[in-house]
């Protein structure tokens, strides 16, 4: 009797401490799941944007008074270890976007007196002699978000180009015209002004101008332009450029469409051509500046 008693007892002795020890393995578990997520969320906070800029090369408005910063691939790979470029080019790591930052100085590019922080297409890397026809074609998509922006003396606020398709002569026109280099003028500048998205593009002035003749920059005036009805305002935005021979499109959001086809895309088909993307700040007051987030960028031809 007293030895059944016994074997009772340490029996659900042994049970108890099975129990307890089968509660503290769980108790464990979870503590070394709750430890992962943790990494986990840890890992997350640290975000990169998702572009490749391996064809882009950079100008900003830091130099030497008379040319601006051009930072070229590679060099432009190590761009977030590069001092000269940290203050107008950089990664917002919490967001997972690469800022563009710019400010009115006096570095700026030829025929222009804005100061910019902006990719400029490189199809080879390194080189600028190597471009693009409509009739070749070409896409440009990007995710992005003005950041801030300063506003003018009437409290509005200033705008900035976020996208742009330049223009650009061969050696060969060049030479033809007469012209020191080989600028030509943007086909497409996109601008961010007042919360919206407008268009902007050139239009042939004398449909009946000679193959020579409409190779000249003032051969060429703007259009009345195009403004998107949707308010992006601070907010993310999706944008799309797509080119073909004689057509050009432009998608906001998935949504809205602009599309230009007709003979002055026609007629531009005789430019080679180079997309940018970035911060084109379009004012010269004191103490204005602007910050431009790219979450990402994608160019494919």
């Amino acid at each position: 009797m007293i030895f059944r008693t016994f074997l009772i007892l340490f029996f659900m002795f042994s049970l108890t401490g099975f129990a307890q020890s089968n509660d503290s393995d769980k108790a464990s578990t979870v503590t070394k799941e709750q430890k992962k997520r943790k990494k986990r969320r840890k890992k997350k906070k640290f975000k990169l944007p998702k572009i490749d800029l391996s064809h882009w090369k950079v100008t900003t408005p830091a130099g030497n008074g008379k040319k601006p910063q051009e930072v070229s691939p590679p060099e432009i790979l190590d761009y977030a270890t590069n001092k000269d470029l940290l203050p107008y080019m950089y990664n917002d790591s919490v967001r997972g976007a690469l800022v563009f930052y710019a400010y009115p100085s006096k570095a700026t590019t030829a025929n222009t007196k804005y100061s910019r922080s902006e990719l400029r297409e490189q199809m080879e890397p390194g080189e600028n002699n190597v471009n693009w026809t409509f009739k070749q074609g070409g896409k440009m998509k990007g995710k992005l978000a003005i950041d801030e922006i300063s506003r003018d003396k009437n409290g509005k606020y200033h705008k900035v180009i976020i996208m742009q398709i330049h223009g650009r002569l061969t050696n060969a026109q060049r030479d033809l015209i007469g012209q020191k280099d080989n600028n030509a003028p943007p086909i497409l500048k996109i601008y961010w002004k007042d919360g919206k998205i407008r268009v902007k593009t050139k239009v042939l002035k004398n449909l009946n101008a000679s193959n020579e003749e409409i190779l000249h920059e003032d051969a060429w005036g703007d259009d009345e332009g195009f403004t998107f009805k949707e308010k992006v305002g601070f907010k993310k935005f999706r944008l799309e450029v797509r080119v073909s021979e004689g057509k050009m499109t432009i998608v906001l959001n998935n949504n809205e469409f602009k599309t230009y086809e007709n003979i002055h895309m026609k007629k531009w088909g005789v430019f080679e051509n180079y997309f940018k993307a970035g911060n084109y700040f379009q004012s010269r007051d004191d103490n204005s500046f602007a910050k431009v987030r790219y979450y990402n960028l994608e160019v494919t031809h």
